[in-house]
Formats: C-alpha cells, sequence, structure tokens
C-alpha cells in the first residue's frame, strides 16, 4: 500500500523539524500553504519561551488584500515581501527558513526568494 501525498509531506515535515528550530537571535521561518491561504510566522522555538510567534503574516491579512488579494505566485512574492517587511520590523534579520515539509518550488521558493531580496537572511 502506497502514501498519500499528505502523508509523504508530514514524513518530510517531520523530518526537517529535527534539524531546524528557531532561536530568539534567528527564529524559525515557517510557511504553510492550505488550500485557499498561504501563512508565514516566526517562531522562537526555545523551551524557555514556550514556542512563541514573534510575528505572523498571511493572505488574509488586510494590507495583503489590498495589494493582491489572491494566493497565486505573484501573491506568494507580495507574501514573502510583507513577511519580511514584519520581520524588519519586529528587529528579526536573519532566519531558518522552515518549509513544512513542501517541496521547494512553485510557491515556497517564491516567498524564500521574496523575503531574501528584501533583506532576510537564510
Amino acid at each position: 500500500m502506497s502514501a498519500t501525498n499528505k502523508e509523504l509531506r508530514t514524513r518530510r515535515h517531520a523530518r526537517i523539524r529535527k534539524k531546524v528550530s528557531g532561536t530568539e537571535s534567528r527564529p524559525r521561518f515557517c510557511v504553510s500553504i492550505t488550500a485557499n491561504n498561504i501563512y508565514c510566522q516566526f517562531i522562537n522555538d526555545e523551551p524557555e519561551t514556550g514556542c512563541l510567534t514573534l510575528a505572523a503574516v498571511s493572505t488574509l491579512d488586510a494590507k495583503f488584500k489590498a495589494e493582491n488579494g489572491k494566493p497565486n505566485m505573484a501573491g506568494a512574492a507580495l507574501l514573502g515581501k510583507l513577511a519580511a517587511e514584519v520581520a524588519k520590523g519586529k528587529g528579526i534579520s536573519e532566519v531558518v527558513f522552515d518549509r513544512s515539509g513542501y517541496r521547494y518550488h512553485g510557491r515556497i521558493k517564491a516567498i524564500a526568494e521574496a523575503a531574501r531580496e528584501n533583506g532576510l537572511k537564510f
């Protein structure tokens, strides 16, 4: 019996999370995609803090909807730009990228490249 795509992504995500964790100085930049939306979070995974979300941006935000409104490739690039701006506002300049088990192409790649172009280092 073969595994479904969702099961395979969950396995990849578990492998990634074994190696990737965020700190206060270098939080984890977590990207999650659903059928209708894209979510980006900056997370501090240190046990003393209890896994705090330092900043978040998504396609549901008013600023995103005012500029584009669609979670397609162009929207993913815009979301990467907005995520970098939010991170800079919180004093975050370096991050660890967590693709959540998704393959590094398409919208995930567009978010990462746009964030890099707008000043995030990872």
